[in-house]
């Protein structure tokens, strides 16, 4: 999935105003461009992705309906990003990432598959957040897997961190839901921690330990299929804005 560092200002600014930080949600990752991908810019490009502009999108518009809005950060190659768009064809899923093939692959998949409530952002998440949409706006927020920065020193990359949490909870929705994913139990530790701290935020879990059982709509990815196979973990974490 796409990487994220962390907002580097402890605390949200007051209502609906540009969430202060200078790291952005992701780090670039080099890849190459096959030449589906390529093509799929220039032929389905113009109706799936949506530009990036420092003003208030017309959601409705850009999906041609009106339906709940999920918003999803990081989608990598986008393979559980349509699956679940097909599982849930009444919802909108606005996604966010900036690795360009990975742009490529799902607009393939969106025009071949027919895909028609995904749009797809090619731009930080905390920007489209900000200025794109407003402040209880999101039904749902899906964050899948993003990089766990596994070395100590590197912690401070981590994407779920207090601040972030915060300015997420104000733009989704009362009743509205967050649910994150990650197959690293130290960094699943950590969300926990983090997302039970936010006081917007409720746990629907009933298992003791806080984590979720992993909702239908999620598909197991090819990754995580090899790592449950070798006794691999994957804890879900689905909370509700209150």
């Amino acid at each position: 999935m796409t990487t994220a560092d962390t907002p580097t200002t402890p605390e949200a600014t007051k209502s609906d105003t540009p969430f202060m930080r200078v790291i952005k949600t992701y780090v670039l990752r080099a890849g190459r461009m096959g030449p589906g991908q390529t093509r799929a810019f220039e032929q389905f490009g113009p109706k799936f992705l949506v530009p990036y502009t420092p003003e208030r999108l017309d959601v409705a518009a850009a999906f041609g309906r009106s339906a709940p809005l999920i918003l999803e950060i990081g989608f990598g190659m986008g393979d559980a990003t349509a699956k679940i768009a097909h599982t849930r064809p009444d919802d909108n899923f606005l996604c966010c990432e900036v690795h360009v093939p990975g742009v490529g692959a799902l607009l393939k998949r969106c025009g071949e598959e027919s895909i028609g409530n995904i749009r797809i952002v090619q731009h930080d998440a905390i920007e489209v957040m900000d200025h794109m949409l407003g402040e209880n706006s999101l039904d749902g927020v899906h964050i899948f897997f993003p990089d766990p920065w596994h070395k100590s020193r590197h912690h401070k990359r981590r994407l779920i961190q207090s601040a972030f949490v915060n300015r997420l909870a104000k733009h989704i929705k009362p009743g509205g839901y967050l649910h994150l994913a990650t197959d690293w139990e130290p960094y699943a530790e950590q969300m926990m921690q983090v997302v039970s701290a936010e006081p917007l935020l409720k746990n629907t879990a009933t298992d003791p330990s806080g984590f979720a059982e992993k909702p239908a709509y999620r598909p197991l990815t090819k990754f995580e299929n090899r790592g449950l196979k070798l006794g691999h973990g994957v804890w879900d974490l689905v909370f509700t804005r209150v």
